[in-house]
């Protein structure tokens, strides 16, 4: 049904993993295939698929073929496919793994380690934790575990929310796999075979967030040509490098050849033989030749948190914070997924790829896991999986859930939208202490001043006092970044454009807002004088009190977009509350990223559990399902999770 329901999405997403986007998206698309190009996504899929076991690769190869079937009368439902131009193309037998790769190339933020060599050489080694993302960040996904005797039920609660960019259709699809050998419902990954992040079989359930772990380093290199050839410096001396060229076809433009290099230590990601330096990205799967696809038809097999942890021994990529509780009442608290053994400067800069301290020796291993006491919560903070990171998001969330979570015993699955919708803002403690200490303001800004120290600190759509500190935050990160003591950063370096929203001045500032307003980070900068000017410009911008919803609007991301889409829906939330829903301060109060998805597992009663997704179960434009669940995901709701077959109906397109 993949094929059927989701045609256009899937279809777009492979071409994305093959570098072949542009050819109908066009040149916004260019950046995007050049990388995923030089960085051999695509090959490595198939090195991935080819070292499968037998089993493994016969259920792989079988979802291809459903997929196959699907496709053609998929994409007859689509107008997108009409509107691009596009043909349905066929799925091979690697495409759900390039498709997990490219949905995950970048997810551990390699781009950082460039931002952090442009900070050392700019400001200085000593300046880089300035823009740690341990201050406000854009990563974030929520989740939490209490036990049965936690709970209403009996038995355990599992919940969460995974905060990925918001797309339509979304990333995560709500589905049901039954058949003689299991029965299980859970959120898939349209493309991609199995329910790999949340599901429930009945026996047991489990869930998922990112570990904030770092696997995947960037090598500096020297390269030379050698007549036709590439020769690259390693530690052994000058060593030949595969080299060949590819041509990117762009819809509306000329097509463009991309020179592909890769060395002993990865393919390369940025320059080339002809610049004094060029850069190489190694990573697990294209290392090991495996992408821990064994995990998920063992998953779908399991009834206990056992079984679960037995399937977790293949998982490779994304490093993963794994939770999960089964029926006769056992727990899981654990990471998983591949991490190098190497030197620690690997994890933080651009390390030299001819020097041997920084090769990798091995794999990180026992893999962290913690008792469950009660309850556990993971919201990517520096918590279970902090031997393995370098940055983690800042501990608000995390806080805050388990506050929430221990005000109260006996939860229920319907009691639990409480805690996902939260909007209480614990990151805006910094600036408003800072606001705290200000006199002398005018007094429009002494108003302004006084309204926000009353503040509730709630980042709900009709709250007037939520916008005014969202504008006044956003003033003082342009006038940070603005400031004489950054300009050496001002100037992005020059690297290929994907790793842009890592390298762009403003957004750092404000993501790492919470470190930066220490007046003693960073001499020069003079935090009160700031606020205080933040203050007085926006005191009469304010006045007139527009609620945050007006400024906080979705900006889903389409790969097709509806010219005559207007402004998105009002939100909730913030990018450091429980209800994340994520914008870039100072740059923009839109938001790109949210909840793609919440859910509560029932381990009491499968039938009691919840869900729900911010559109709909189905990819077409004008399904009755593509986007009826938008309403209930704005206001903070959840469906039930229906798997008794008595009450379940059939729809077809004639119905």
């Amino acid at each position: 049904m993949t094929g059927y329901d989701r045609a256009w999405q899937i279809e777009v997403e492979r071409h994305r993993a093959k570098g072949t986007s542009a050819s109908f998206l066009g040149a916004d698309a260019l950046g995007w295939d050049r990388f995923v190009r030089q960085v051999r996504l695509d090959d490595t899929a198939r090195r991935c698929h080819a070292a499968l076991d037998p089993a493994t690769a016969a259920w792989v190869d079988a979802y291809v073929d459903g997929v196959n079937a699907g496709l053609a009368a998929g994409a007859a439902r689509s107008p997108e496919f009409a509107a691009s131009g596009l043909t349905p193309g066929r799925w091979e037998p690697w495409t759900p793994l390039a498709v997990w790769l490219g949905h995950h190339i970048l997810f551990a933020g390699f781009p950082g380690k460039l931002w952090r060599e442009h900070v050392a050489q700019r400001l200085g080694p000593d300046a880089v934790d300035l823009f740690a993302t341990d201050g406000p960040a854009v990563a974030g996904s929520n989740g939490w575990l209490l036990a049965a005797e936690r709970t209403g039920t009996g038995a355990a609660l599992l919940a969460g929310d995974p905060h990925r960019f918001i797309e339509v259709p979304g990333v995560y699809q709500q589905i049901r796999l039954s058949c003689p050998e299991y029965d299980v419902v859970g959120l898939a990954v349209p493309g991609v075979p199995g329910i790999a992040h949340f599901g429930h079989t009945g026996g047991v359930a489990w869930a998922i967030t990112n570990a904030m772990a770092d696997y995947q380093d960037v090598y500096a290199e020297r390269l030379r040509r050698d007549g036709p050839r590439v020769r690259a410096l390693g530690p052994d001396g000058w060593r030949p490098a595969h080299h060949h060229v590819e041509t990117i076809e762009v819809a509306g433009a000329d097509p463009v050849e991309v020179e592909v290099v890769e060395t002993d230590r990865g393919p390369v990601i940025a320059g080339g033989p002809d610049d004094e330096t060029a850069l190489s990205l190694r990573y697990p799967p294209r290392v090991r030749g495996d992408l821990g696809f064994a995990t998920l038809p063992e998953l779908l097999h399991a009834r206990t948190v056992a079984d679960v942890d037995r399937a977790l021994r293949h998982w490779v990529e994304p490093v993963n914070v794994v939770q999960a509780a089964d029926t006769a009442g056992g727990l899981l608290h654990r990471v998983a997924g591949a991490v190098p053994v190497r030197h620690p400067e690997n994890g933080r800069r651009v390390v030299p790829g001819w020097d041997s301290a920084h090769d990798w020796h091995g794999w990180y291993a026992p893999m962290p896991r913690a008792e469950v006491v009660g309850r556990a919560v993971m919201a990517n903070e520096r918590g279970l999986a902090a031997p393995l990171g370098v940055e983690f998001a800042p501990p608000h969330r995390a806080r805050r859930i388990a506050e929430l979570l221990d005000a109260r015993p006996g939860w229920t699955a319907d009691e639990l939208v409480t805690v996902n919708t939260d909007t209480y803002l614990g990151a805006a403690g910094p600036l408003l202490a800072v606001l705290a200490e200000l006199t002398g303001l005018r007094p429009v800004a002494a108003a302004l001043r006084e309204r926000l120290l009353r503040w509730d600190r709630r980042m709900a759509a009709d709250s007037t006092d939520a916008a005014a500190y969202a504008i006044l935050r956003a003033a003082v990160v342009r006038r940070i970044a603005a400031h004489p003591a950054l300009a050496a950063l001002a100037e992005a370096p020059a690297y290929p454009e994907v790793f842009a929203p890592w390298l762009v001045l403003t957004p750092r500032v404000g993501f790492a807002l919470a470190h930066l307003l220490d007046p003693t980070r960073l001499p020069g900068l003079d935090i009160p004088a700031l606020v205080t000017a933040a203050t007085e410009e926006i005191g009469e911008a304010t006045a007139g009190r527009v609620p945050w919803g007006e400024l906080h609007r979705l900006a889903a991301w389409r790969a097709w977009p509806d010219p005559d889409t207007g402004p998105g829906p009002r939100l909730d939330g913030d990018h450091d509350c429980v209800l994340a829903t994520s914008s870039v301060p100072g740059v923009t109060h839109w938001c790109l990223r949210g909840p793609a998805a919440r859910f509560v597992w029932d381990l009491a009663r499968r039938e009691d559990s919840r869900w729900v997704v911010p559109s709909g179960a189905s990819g077409v434009p004008g399904d009755p399902h593509h986007d009826d669940q938008s309403p209930l995901w704005l206001a903070g709701g959840m469906l039930p999770v229906v798997t008794d077959w008595d009450r379940l109906v059939e729809e077809s397109d004639e119905d």
